[in-house]
Parts: C-alpha cells; sequence; structure tokens
C-alpha cells in the first residue's frame, strides 16, 4: 500500500485548484481523476461549458500562476451586465466602471480552465496524478483512510479530499446525506451569433420558466444558458436550427437583433443540494461534492473555488503548527469558513428564481419596482456587484488582491 498525506478524489476545475493550491507545500499529494482534460488551442471550437468566472475566482487562478495560461487558450472579459424581467419594466444595468474594476468577470470554458491547472501540475515531484483512476473502496484503518483503487491499488492517507461533483462516491462512502430538491428544470446550453454585437455585456432575462442568459465571448459570439422545464428543454434541444434560433431571438426580446447562427445544443438537469457536513475524521469536501445552486448568477464553480483555496489555506497553517491534517478540529475551521457563506448564497439564488418564477401580481410588482430601485441606487448596486465580483466576506488570502 502506497501511503501519501493527501487524496484529492477528482481533478476537475476545484479539485485540480486546491492541487495546485497545495502542491509546494511539503505535502505528498495524490490526485485521483477519472479522464484528463483535452489539449485546448486557441482556435479550437468554444466548448458548451462555459462558467462566469469571478474577480476573485480569477485573482486566485493569478496566485497560482495559472491565469496566463487560460489567458493564452481563450477567456472572455464582460464589463455590463443588463438583467431585466419579462414580466414587467423592471431593469437593472451594472457597469464595472461604476465599481472601479475593470471588468465584472470573464466567460472561461471549463475545460480551459481545466486545461490550465492540469498543465502546473506536471512533473510536481510531491504531486502523483493517478489517471484514468477511479476510486472502488474508502475505508477508515486506524488514524488512516484507505482507498482502493478500480485497478486494485491501494492508498493510505491522512485525509481524503472528495471534489468528485455533486454525485460524490466519496460523499457516499462516507455516508455524509445531502438535503435539496429538483427544480424540474434543464439548462439548455448552446454557442451563438447575433445580429447585433454583445458589447461585452452579460444579458439576462428572466422569464416565467426560469432565466435566459447571453455570455459574451470574445470572438463575437455568446454563449446561452436557457434555465426552462424539462418539457421545453426538450422541445428546444430537437428543434430544426430555424426554430430553436427563432425561439430564442423572442425570449431574448431580439435586444442583441436575430440570433443568425447556432451550433449544437445541450441540456443539464438543475438542483439544489447540500451535504449535511463538509468534514469527519481524515475527511472533507469541495464544491459540488459538498454543494449545488441554481446556475441564474453563475456562482456555482466560484463557490467551489473559495471551497478550495480557504480548505488550502487551513491546511497549510495546521501543518506549519504541527497539526494533524486530519483532525477534526483542524477541518472544522474550513466548514465553519464556508458552510455559513455557501448556505447564504444557496439561499439568495433560490429565491431569486422562486421570486422571478411567479406569476403571482404582488410578487410580479415588488419585484420590477425592487429592480428599478436598486438601478437608481448607485450605492447599492456597488454593493452588490462586489458581493458577485467576489470582492467582499471573510476571503481567504488566495483570493484576496495585493495592494502594492
Amino acid at each position: 500500500m502506497k501511503s501519501c498525506d493527501v487524496v484529492i478524489v477528482g481533478g476537475g476545475m476545484v479539485g485540480a485548484t486546491l492541487a495546485c493550491a497545495l502542491k509546494d507545500s511539503g505535502l505528498t499529494i495524490a490526485l485521483i481523476e477519472a479522464a484528463a482534460p483535452p489539449e485546448v488551442r486557441p482556435d479550437d471550437e468554444i466548448d458548451l461549458r462555459v462558467s462566469a468566472v469571478t474577480r476573485a475566482s480569477e485573482q486566485i487562478f493569478t496566485a497560482l500562476n495559472v491565469w496566463p495560461g487560460m489567458v493564452a487558450r481563450r477567456v472572455s472579459p464582460f464589463r455590463e451586465m443588463q438583467v431585466w424581467d419579462a414580466g414587467g419594466s423592471g431593469v437593472i444595468h451594472f457597469s464595472a466602471a461604476e465599481s472601479g474594476e475593470g471588468c465584472l468577470g470573464h466567460i472561461v470554458e471549463n475545460q480551459v480552465i481545466q486545461r490550465s491547472l492540469w498543465d502546473s501540475l506536471q512533473g510536481v515531484g510531491d504531486l502523483e496524478l493517478l489517471c484514468p483512476a477511479a476510486v472502488a473502496e474508502l475505508r477508515r484503518e486506524g488514524a488512516l483512510h484507505v482507498l482502493r483503487l478500480s485497478d486494485g491499488r491501494r492508498l493510505g492517507t491522512r485525509l481524503v479530499i472528495g471534489a468528485d461533483g455533486a454525485q460524490s462516491q466519496i460523499r457516499r462512502f462516507a455516508r455524509i446525506l445531502t438535503h435539496g430538491w429538483s427544480y424540474q428544470q434543464q439548462a439548455v446550453v448552446a454557442t451563438v451569433t447575433t445580429e447585433l454585437d454583445h458589447r461585452e455585456t452579460a444579458w439576462q432575462r428572466f422569464l416565467t420558466d426560469g432565466p435566459l442568459a447571453f455570455l459574451p465571448l470574445r470572438d463575437g459570439r455568446c454563449s446561452i444558458v436557457w434555465s426552462t422545464s424539462a418539457l421545453q428543454a426538450q422541445q428546444l434541444c430537437e428543434a430544426d436550427d430555424d426554430g430553436f434560433r427563432h425561439q430564442l431571438g423572442q425570449a431574448l426580446d431580439h435586444k442583441l437583433g436575430r440570433i443568425v447562427a447556432s451550433g449544437p445544443r445541450a441540456a443539464f438537469p438543475l438542483r439544489l443540494q447540500h451535504a449535511d457536513h463538509y468534514v469527519r475524521p481524515g475527511l472533507a469536501l469541495v464544491g459540488d461534492a459538498a454543494h449545488t445552486v441554481h446556475p441564474l448568477a453563475g456562482q456555482g464553480v466560484n463557490l467551489g473555488l473559495l471551497d478550495a483555496a480557504c480548505l488550502a489555506q487551513v491546511l497549510t497553517e495546521a501543518l506549519a503548527a504541527g497539526k494533524d491534517l486530519g483532525a477534526e478540529t483542524v477541518l472544522r475551521r474550513y466548514e465553519r469558513w464556508r458552510k455559513g457563506h455557501n448556505l447564504l448564497m444557496m439561499g439568495a439564488m433560490d429565491g431569486f428564481k422562486r421570486l422571478f418564477g411567479s406569476d403571482a401580481e404582488p410578487l410580479r410588482w415588488a419585484r420590477n419596482a425592487g429592480l428599478s430601485l436598486a438601478d437608481r441606487l448607485v450605492p447599492l448596486k456597488i454593493l452588490i456587484m462586489r458581493h458577485a465580483m467576489g470582492r467582499a466576506g471573510d476571503l481567504p488570502d488566495l483570493a484576496r488582491v495585493v495592494r502594492r
């Protein structure tokens, strides 16, 4: 049996970020992943799965020296955001200039993020990438967790970290329960070309069945995320190109003119899910293994990246103090740091989804009046923007802007 200090199960965006944050700590690390991310070249076709990377997440990537690799492939800044309600006249406009920032965030393909992180992990002496590999069994044996891989290899570790997504096997092995619900919605994603320039603006319209977002890409196209009923999602995916483009243009109220071209489409189910516990002795959960949220504000992956940065800080500080990294008292600090913030964000996203998904006249009036009022109150807008960009709250060191 091979032994190491930390085993991270899941080499996606969150797990790979955690590995990068720990790679120079002196710890021996194993990162287990089923499939390596593909190489991404600047002229490759844009992938369907993208994330709205906040300024805090950008700062984490910058501190880890992986942001230049993402920029070299392709990132797409957005400097403004326009949000309005299909059921009334309420509208709010956010601008980076109002907040003193260069941009509000960046649209980045998930595989660009993962590939850039993996490049940074190549050749690291104390880190072993086990790929392709999968965990078949996790057992507690004394002070160690022992993982048996599907190919028969065994790993012993003081700390195992589940970064293996919403269907986390590590969470299941640890018998950690989750609570939540399905939204009975699916997110339809595609890359489209619009008649009018997107002006580096993220456009979001709240429809009764769910929000529709047009996210600007640097080549002039938009990545769309349309959260809607499962029935409509199926219809949208099965429609011919002309029918899909017509419905899409109507749904955005033709703010960007006609949809003149569209690529392949896919749909993904949406649910809210939260783990009852983030930690056990010798075990911690990060990212979607701990929580999933509605994508209407694009916060899902950013919450996971903050999990990774916070856990890395807790572990390196415990290591410097000579503490046992697997001790529950050490890991509880991470749970206390992140659980309240994640619950607050999950509650806010769920509340927005329900508020804007209601046809009740009093709620429709209230949300439109609220949008218009917030648009006029610049200090309130700046506060909203700071939270959305990850510039507020109890941030880990990796996410803090270094002032010189």
